[in-house]
Order: C-alpha cells, then sequence, then structure tokens
C-alpha cells in the first residue's frame, strides 16, 4: 500500500514519549571530556580595557583559558555579513557576549573559573530599542523598498486616509533543548562536531573559518534537536566554534551547553518590528493606496535581519491585492543579541501590520473586518499580480474566506457577541478573521537547493541520507514516505541516516517550510536513477531468453514490494530478489539525487521578480472572551481552514498547524520580551516568560484541510505548512482588538495596542475608554 498520504506516526514518536530519543546532552561523556563555559561581559555595551585570567588559568581542573588572541583563523563571522566578533576584541556589543571561553573537567570548576576572571570594561551607553535606534539613526541595512502602480494617485482616489503606527514585539523560540555542540579532535587538523543546528553545512563552513581549516577538515553531524524553530538556523554556530576552538587547543573532546536562563539571555530571538502606515480607502473598504515603514531590531549584527526584512516586505500584501503599495524597510542596529530566524521569519511582522491595518481600515468606514478582507482580497483572474510582479496562482484565497464565513457561523455570532458586549457586566468578547498567503522557497535564489543521497543494501532495505535536520516537524518521517512509495517498497524498509555533512555537501538549512519540498524531491530524484537500474534487472528476471520473450524495462513498476510487468501483471518478484540480482550484476545500488527549485528568481535591487515556488493559504476565525475587570482573556473557539495541497502526511499536517497556531497565538498575546534600561532580558527563564499552557489552547478547535490537487509544481503535490499557520495566531490578537473596539465610538480607540496583547495590556486600553468615555458622550 502507498506510503503517502497515510496517518504514519512521527518516526520519533514512541522513542520521544517513552524516554528513549537520544539528544546530545544525553550523550555519555567521551574519554577526556571536557565541559565549556564563557566570561560573559557584564555590559551591553562597553569597552574592554583588561581581562586578568590568572587565577582562572591556575584553578585545579581548568584545561585552557582562551581569548581572541588565540583564535588561529578569524574571529570575525557571520552568515552573511561577517560582522560580529566570537570572542570581543575591543568593545562588546551585547551583554553576555563572550569575553573569553573556559574549559574544565568539570561544572563546579568551570563556574569557579570563570568568576575568578578579573574584568575592566568601560561601559558606554547602549541602544536597545528601535525609537532609539532611529533618534540615533543607528541601522546596519536598508533600506529595502518594493513598490507598485502610483501612490499618489491612489490617495487622491480615496475618499479617507488614516495614519498610524504599531509597535509588533519579539518572542523568544523556547526550544526545549537549549543550544549545544561537543567538538572532537581528529588527525591532521581534522574536527568532527556534533550539533544541535537546523544547518550542518553552515556549522561546518564556520568552524573551519574559526580555526583556519579547509572545509573538508571538518564534519557536522545532527541527530535530531529538541526543538528549533529557526533559533538553530545560524545560532547553533558560535556554540560549535566555542566548543572547536577548545578542543582545537586541548587536543581534547569539549562539550559546550548553555543552561536554558542563559540560553535565552545570550541568543538572539523574532525581531521587534515598528510599523508606520499611511492607508487611502473608499467608503465601501477598498484600500486604494498604501504606504508603509518598517523598521526592525536587528541587534547587534546582521545576522539574517536583511533576509528577514525582506520577507517582511515580501509578505505586507498578504491576502490583499493593492494597486498601488510602497513598503520600505530599515533593520537597526542595537546592542541586544543579534535577533535572527524565528518561524515566519519576517512574514508575520509584515502581515501584523496590514491586518491592523484592514481593521482600522473596517472600524472607520463603518464596515465588518471580513467584509474589508474580502473585497480587498487576491482574485482569480484579474487582482492577482503582487507587488513584486509575481503572479499569485491556484488562488484559493476566495473560496477560503467564503468556507470560514459559513462553516465558523460568522454573521450570527457577530450579531450574537454584539449583544452580549452590550448587556454583559463582567466580561467582553471578541471575533475576527485573518488570512494567511505564504510564500515558500528561500527568497536566495542559490539556496533553493537540495541533494540526496540513497543506498539499497543486500536484503532490500534502504538508506536515506539528505540535507534535512530533524527538530520535531516530521521531514524525516515525509522523506521515509517519498523513497518507499518511489521505491515500491514498505515504510518500514526505510530509514533516514543521521544527517551529515560528508554524506551531503553544501547543504541549505532546513528552513522556509521548505526541508521536504527540497530533500524530498531530491531524495525521488535518487530513487529514480535506481528504479531505472533496477527496471533492467528486473526485466532480464521476468522475461524467457529461450522464447526470445523479454519485457521492456519502461514496462516495468515497483509496488508493493514487488518488480511487475505492467503488460502481464501476474508476472512479478520481491524486490529483494531484484537487489540479489543487481548486485551479482555489479549494478550500482547507490545513487545520489539533486532537486533545484524551479522558476524562482527575485532582483533585490528593483523589487521584483518570482521569489516563490507557491504560496501556502489559510484562514481562522477565533474567538475570546475578556474579564472587564482584570484584561485576563481566553480563547473560546478557533476555526481553521488551511489549504496543504495533497497532504503527503495528514496527521504530521495536522500537528504542524494546530503547534503552529498555538505558537503564533503566544507571540501575539502573552510572549513579552522586556529588558532592563541595561539591556538585561527581564523574564530569562521558564518560569517568567509566559509560552502558552495546554490550558491556553482553545477547547473548541476546530481545524479542515481544503481539498486541493492542484499544486503541481511541488513533490507530491503537497504544501508546506510549518510556517504559515503560525501566521493565523494573528486572528486572537484581532479578536481582542474587536472586543475593545466595540466599547467606544471612536474607531481609534484600540489603535495603541501594541502586540502582544497582554492582559496588562488589555486592561490599560480599556481604562483609556472609561477614562475617554465623558468626552466621547
Amino acid at each position: 500500500m502507498p506510503a503517502v498520504g497515510k496517518n504514519l506516526a512521527h518516526d520519533s514518536a514512541r522513542t520521544h514519549v517513552t524516554g528513549q530519543s537520544v539528544f546530545l546532552d544525553d550523550l555519555a561523556p567521551l574519554a577526556g571530556e571536557l565541559v565549556a563555559g564563557i566570561v560573559p561581559s557584564p555590559y551591553a555595551h562597553g569597552r574592554l580595557l583588561s581581562l586578568n585570567t590568572t587565577q582562572a588559568v591556575q584553578t585545579p581542573g581548568v584545561a585552557a583559558v582562551l581569548t581572541a588572541s588565540d583564535v588561529p583563523g578569524h574571529n570575525r563571522f557571520g552568515p552573511v555579513f561577517v560582522d560580529e566578533d566570537l570572542l570581543v576584541e575591543e568593545t562588546a556589543m551585547f551583554l553576555g557576549q563572550p569575553l573569553a571561553l573556559i574549559a574544565a573537567d568539570s561544572l563546579d570548576t568551570l563556574h569557579q573559573a570563570i568568576a575568578a576572571v578579573e574584568i575592566e570594561m568601560e561601559e558606554l551607553p547602549p541602544i536597545l530599542t528601535i525609537d532609539q535606534a532611529i533618534a540615533a539613526e543607528s541601522f546596519s541595512f536598508g533600506p529595502l523598498t518594493i513598490e507598485c502602480g502610483e501612490l499618489t494617485a491612489g490617495f487622491d482616489e480615496a475618499d479617507e486616509v488614516i495614519e498610524g503606527t504599531l509597535d509588533i514585539g519579539g518572542q523568544e523560540q523556547f526550544y526545549l533543548e537549549s543550544q549545544i555542540a561537543i567538538a572532537a579532535p581528529g588527525e591532521q587538523g581534522q574536527m568532527h562536531i556534533q550539533s544541535s543546528t537546523q544547518h550542518t553545512t553552515e556549522v561546518q563552513e564556520m568552524v573551519a573559518e574559526l580555526l583556519g581549516v579547509p572545509f573538508n577538515h571538518v564534519i557536522c553531524t545532527c541527530k535530531r534537536m529538541g526543538g528549533a524553530f529557526g533559533g538553530k538556523e545560524t545560532q547553533a554556530a558560535p556554540p560549535a566554534m566555542m566548543a572547536a576552538l577548545l578542543a582545537n587547543h586541548t587536543r581534547r573532546p569539549v562539550r559546550f551547553a548553555y543552561n536554558k536562563d542563559d540560553d535565552m539571555r545570550f541568543t538572539g530571538k523574532r525581531h521587534p518590528f515598528k510599523s508606520f502606515y499611511k492607508a487611502g480607502f473608499t467608503r465601501d473598504g477598498r484600500i486604494t493606496a498604501l504606504d508603509v515603514k518598517l523598521y526592525s531590531n536587528g541587534g547587534c549584527s546582521t545576522d539574517l535581519s536583511p533576509a528577514v526584512l525582506e520577507r517582511a516586505l515580501l509578505h505586507t500584501d498578504n491576502t490583499c491585492y493593492f494597486p498601488n503599495l510602497r513598503v520600505t524597510g530599515t533593520v537597526c542596529k542595537t546592542n541586544l543579541p543579534s535577533n535572527t530566524a524565528f518561524r515566519g521569519f519576517g512574514g508575520p511582522q509584515g502581515v501584523a501590520s496590514t491586518e491592523n491595518i484592514l481593521e482600522y481600515v473596517a472600524r472607520h468606514a463603518g464596515l465588518d473586518p471580513l467584509d474589508v478582507r474580502q473585497r480587498n482580497t487576491y482574485g482569480i483572474d484579474d487582482r492577482n499580480l503582487t507587488p513584486y510582479g509575481q503572479t499569485v496562482r491556484n488562488n484559493t484565497l476566495p473560496e477560503l474566506f467564503e468556507s470560514i464565513r459559513v462553516e465558523a457561523d460568522y454573521d450570527t455570532r457577530r450579531a450574537e457577541i454584539t449583544a452580549f458586549n452590550q448587556t454583559s457586566p463582567t466580561h467582553l468578547r471578541g471575533l475576527a478573521v485573518s488570512g494567511v498567503k505564504f510564500g515558500i522557497s528561500f527568497t536566495r535564489r542559490a539556496m533553493n537547493q537540495a541533494n540526496a543521497l540513497i543506498n539499497i543494501y543486500h536484503d532490500g532495505s534502504v538508506m536515506v541520507s539528505t540535507g534535512a535536520t530533524e527538530m520535531g516537524q516530521g521531514v524525516n518521517t515525509r522523506i521515509r514516505q517519498i523513497v518507499a512509495d518511489e521505491l515500491g517498497v514498505s515504510y518500514d524498509q526505510v530509514l533516514v541516516a543521521i544527517t551529515s555533512t560528508e554524506k551531503n555537501n553544501n547543504t541549505s538549512p532546513t528552513a522556509a517550510s521548505s526541508g521536504t519540498d527540497l530533500n524530498g524531491a531530491a531524495a525521488a530524484d535518487a530513487c529514480s536513477r535506481l528504479r531505472d537500474r533496477l527496471a533492467v534487472v528486473a526485466a532480464g528476471m521476468l522475461g524467457n531468453p529461450q522464447a526470445g520473450q523479454t519485457p521492456e524495462p519502461a514496462t516495468i513498476i515497483f509496488r508493493d514490494g514487488l518488480a511487475i510487468d505492467t503488460r502481464k501483471p501476474t508476472k512479478r518478484i520481491p524486490f529483494a530478489d531484484v537487489i540479489a540480482a543487481a548486485y551479482e550484476q555489479r549494478v550500482s545500488l547507490g545513487e545520489r539525487g539533486f532537486y533545484a527549485t524551479p522558476g524562482v528568481d527575485f532582483n533585490r535591487s528593483t523589487g521584483k521578480g518570482t521569489p516563490f515556488l507557491y504560496f501556502t493559504n489559510g484562514v481562522a476565525c477565533t474567538e475570546v472572551l475578556i474579564d472587564r475587570f482584570t484584561g485576563q482573556y481566553e480563547t473560546t473557539r478557533v476555526d481553521l481552514i488551511m489549504d496543504v495541497g495533497e497532504s503527503i502526511n495528514p496527521g504530521i499536517d495536522r500537528g504542524q498547524v494546530i503547534g503552529g497556531f498555538v505558537q503564533g497565538m503566544g507571540w501575539c498575546t502573552t510572549e513579552e520580551l522586556k529588558y532592563s534600561p541595561k539591556g538585561e532580558l527581564l523574564a530569562p527563564s521558564p518560569t517568567t516568560y509566559k509560552i502558552p499552557a495546554i490550558t491556553d489552547v482553545p477547547a473548541d478547535l476546530r481545524v479542515r484541510f481544503l481539498d486541493n490537487p492542484n499544486n503541481v509544481v511541488s513533490i507530491r503535490r503537497s504544501k508546506a505548512v510549518g510556517e504559515p499557520p503560525l501566521l493565523l495566531g494573528l486572528s486572537a490578537w484581532l479578536a481582542i482588538k474587536d472586543a475593545i473596539a466595540q466599547q467606544s465610538p471612536d474607531p481609534n480607540t484600540s489603535a495603541d495596542l501594541p502586540l502582544p496583547a497582554t492582559g496588562e495590556q488589555v486592561l490599560l486600553a480599556l481604562d483609556r475608554i472609561a477614562t475617554a468615555a465623558p468626552s466621547l458622550a
């Protein structure tokens, strides 16, 4: 039976729930292994005057204390721009930036040695916020611009124009397994890195550059991660680099692992954004012109901030056709750890800006927000060209909006909620619909490629190696399903190997929701080549040479563990027998596959092109109940409809949709990053940082997949679902805004409700309405 399309369990599900899954810190110490840690900068911005490590070096059990001067290769690093010190040379740019590295034989000894280092620094004024960076003109990248149409003409056509700002908060990735790497030195300057990383190739290359050796001297492997959400795309590299530097110096294995608090304090997060917008619209809610300026808080270095900003700009249209639009973006340089990738990668911030604008257009025009969304959504045969020039094909957005309106009983509930809010003295209800059109592909063209290696063994079992890394999202399970069907064998006959740079070279990160699309397609390519060779062998085995009857290889198919002659289906032989014969005939049973995403190309200088292979679409309708006296809320019901094409694994996709939505809901409502004036994160632990708990998941949660077999451009007509559902979490924030807005005739009432809308922010907004009530009467 085919494996694709089946609800097969995640390949680590059983070992996860029984505690048998092995993560890096579960591995027993290697012989002579050392533990490593950093001497952190006490200031977010400070000039290093002196560093006395004498007492630390003399601490019994300490094997090495290293500073920037001990780096044999390049101390400066960066995934795109090389602009961050691994170890501070002159000026610390964020609180916790490593001043020195220490390797010791135990954690107790390590902590003693760190405390023994004497630091002398001159504290400098830090820049921490977007507003501070704008005032100081502290920018690291930009501006970038995407535009279409004529803004002046669009605003002239408008009946009304609104302007405003929106503060969009960041978010901690909160993977359960903190950043960790184990480095083991080998012969002739070689190094083996085991890393909890989304990008084995990047770890390989950055470690090699740090050590001053060719890339082939470093092997990076990753079995699995205990979560990542983008936080281990680039920021897994520094722990690996620090472990490798110490291992290279001591010639002993070194383990570097942050504890959870330090991981939260010293690593980058989702970028906070600030949106300045001006929108023109007609009385019927049609937006005629939109001018948006986006600023992101990039932190101390560039990291992936330009790409994150670019995706924010590319998603500012979201589900809407804007005939006249200009969106400009700039990255602010601040004294925080360099902000980085997070599920959605800038898309959520760009979409949040637009969804907020749609709400205010509806309030000002006196229209229902869902009507405004449907009135502005992309069309099927016209109104389907994005601001950057890509045509929206296979567009399911109109169907999705109409379906959610009916299935969620939106209009009836809208009337009920209005009546409830007019009579309830204790609570408020809010209702909102939001949609998503998320582009699938890396916006950097070169990253849209993958390779795979498939080996078939004598017994017919199959091993697959790709550059994809498993972080819980199920990419290995999907690849197993694809390979099983491509070779016509059972799912249980296929295994996916540990990701390793010695088997798969020059890989892209497992990110941008493209892990299955890229690596699954590369694996399918390898399977196709193997099938062609095996069909020749099977044809010979199924024929009758004496009678001159030998089927053509083109008539041979592999299915249900058999090789079958389609002209005579009763003629069949086991797959394992074909493999045995192929080996005897010296036919290669290993193959490398390759895939390059076709048709993607984007010109950054013009802001035009086709950056995405396709779009994953979805809609959500969310209802909330708010306590008028505390500002606390609960999400009472959510309806979700996702266009996932033809799902490779519906069960895993359902988990991704629900998990992504809840994570997005947390970003929009409870997950608040607060820093002291000194740049210290004030909620650096699971006890103080409020991610959604199981009690925050809506009790009434309805999820449906749209039947859409028309996505012919990707592997098995599937669509990526890793990131898009997160953006639908905005519907919870919009529902809160809806409830607040109903309390006042002023359409700007909740204009200053930031994201996240914490209980405190909700209560403050309600208090502002109560205070302004007499003047509004």
